[in-house]
């Protein structure tokens, strides 16, 4: 079996998004006298924004809706985004030999669509995928199966021929789920967390495990 496509999540694997939500979760919850934590933030992670949020009002009862932490999210997000904004280590050199290889590649990600643009349109890298796919594209977010088996559609590829790089267990349950060639990518927060499934655990995008699975 050879891998004839690869599919990136997009917060926290392509860029260091989850760190600067992390910020911004930060700043919602001490407006309300409660504190971002590490079990709460894991139990965000990897999940579409209102599912998010929603961990986040049940978890401390807030006195809030969806729609107003994500109306308060959108007015704080870019100031940090357009400040601290950056590609993850590893991330340029694999697109690059990807490109070099033609190896067709895309993004599914479980932020909307206007989000993942502007964090794509920041670096110019709209253009360097296929196809990008959001939560906007498909009724069950991550961890259900639905937006990697649209991708692998969408390429025209059997779901193991594609491979799938992520960085959070919710995001890999939804990649061996699809039948994809799950890869996990974690960064240091969640490098303890349960890859059950995954093919390999990579260190980062630049491990060299990545490279030589695409070489079979």
């Amino acid at each position: 079996m050879s891998l004839r496509a690869v599919c990136f999540d997009l917060d926290g694997l392509l860029f260091n998004t989850e760190e600067l939500y992390e910020l911004v979760g930060s700043q919602l919850l001490a407006r309300r006298g409660h504190e971002l934590t590490p079990a709460l933030l894991d139990k965000m992670m990897g999940r579409p924004g209102a599912v998010a949020l929603q961990v986040m009002i049940d978890t401390h009862q807030l006195d809030a809706t969806v729609a107003e932490l994500q109306r308060e999210t959108d007015e704080l997000f870019p100031a940090i985004l357009a400040e601290r904004l950056r590609p993850m280590p590893g991330a340029v050199e694999l697109l690059d030999l990807l490109e070099q290889r033609r190896l067709p590649t895309a993004i599914a990600t479980s932020s909307r669509r206007a989000y993942a643009e502007r964090v794509l349109g920041q670096f110019d890298w709209v253009d360097r995928f296929d196809f990008l796919l959001t939560s906007e594209d498909v009724v069950r977010g991550k961890p259900a199966p639905d937006v990697y088996q649209l991708a692998a559609t969408s390429f025209g590829v059997e779901p193991d021929c594609m491979m799938v790089l992520e960085d959070s267990q919710t995001g890999c349950q939804a990649a061996v789920a699809a039948g994809a060639f799950a890869v996990a990518v974690p960064g240091s927060h969640n490098r303890e967390r349960d890859y059950n499934g995954a093919r390999f655990v990579a260190e980062s995008l630049s491990d060299p495990q990545i490279t030589a699975a695409l070489e079979r």
